[in-house]
């Protein structure tokens, strides 16, 4: 059901909020489960994740399930990874897939095929030609891989969605409606995610990726899907060096200059 571009934004934002309140509030499991190290050592919280793989579930589910579907199923596989993968320092497709090689089976290779098939599903309903089913899926599940490469430091995962989301708000459609959604879900969390008092983890980068996919996948034809599956299957392959341009960015607690 089309809602409006101004009302998916309030929308997942404010179910974002809620969700992070709640959480926080309840703390299910006790709050130590819901505490990680960041990368200066600081404790940081990891309520951002759930709530706004939640607030973006919910809005893309009212503009097309198979959107919701692919959220979903990307930030169950990141929460997987959040939990099986703690302290595995090992980043990228191409070092669990030599993992794999080896005989071993990493949480980062589950997470990886695991999005990958909801990406594909997902695009199998939100396109009608075979060729573009599968580009759909390509970018949908490489969206996720790269919000997740990027999410290196403080607010650069949250911070890139809202920067490649914008643009897609000015699509009219379902497009348009699931970039706000995305967007007005990592805006939600962005300030406290600059401010390391929270992080979004791979749950969330991931369900937030998924959804920027699946926004742009909505609004672009082939030519579209084209450009964009070769911009994510580049940032995959050249994987460490993204992270470490999103490594360099100058931001800092509450967007600050480091």
């Amino acid at each position: 059901m089309m809602i409006g571009r101004p009302v998916s934004l309030a929308l997942a934002a404010v179910l974002t909020r809620a969700a992070v309140s709640a959480l926080r509030a309840g703390a299910p499991g006790g709050r130590d489960r819901w505490e990680r190290k960041n990368y200066a050592g600081r404790t940081v919280e990891l309520y951002a994740g759930p709530a706004s793989a939640v607030g973006a579930a919910l809005v893309a589910a009212r503009v097309h399930p198979a959107a919701a579907l692919a959220v979903a199923a990307a930030g169950v596989c990141g929460a997987y990874d959040d939990v099986a993968g703690a302290g595995d320092p090992r980043r990228g497709f191409r070092a669990h897939l030599r993992a794999l090689r080896e005989g071993e089976v990493t949480s980062g290779a589950v997470k990886l095929f695991g999005v990958s098939a909801a990406g594909l599903v997902a695009g199998a309903f939100l396109k009608e030609r075979v060729v573009d089913k599968v580009l759909a899926g390509v970018v949908i599940a490489g969206a996720a891989h790269f919000v997740n490469l990027v999410d290196v430091r403080p607010g650069r995962a949250a911070g890139s969605v809202v920067a490649f989301g914008v643009p897609g708000m000015l699509r009219e459609g379902p497009g348009g409606e699931l970039a706000a959604a995305v967007v007005g879900a990592a805006a939600a969390v962005l300030p406290e995610d600059l401010g390391e008092r929270t992080m979004i983890g791979d749950m969330g980068a991931h369900a937030l990726g998924a959804a920027l996919g699946a926004a742009v996948v909505a609004g672009n034809g082939r030519a579209g899907l084209v450009a964009h599956a070769v911009a994510v299957v580049a940032a995959a392959v050249y994987g460490d060096r993204v992270s470490a341009v999103a490594r360099s960015l100058p931001l800092g607690p509450v967007g600050l200059p480091e």
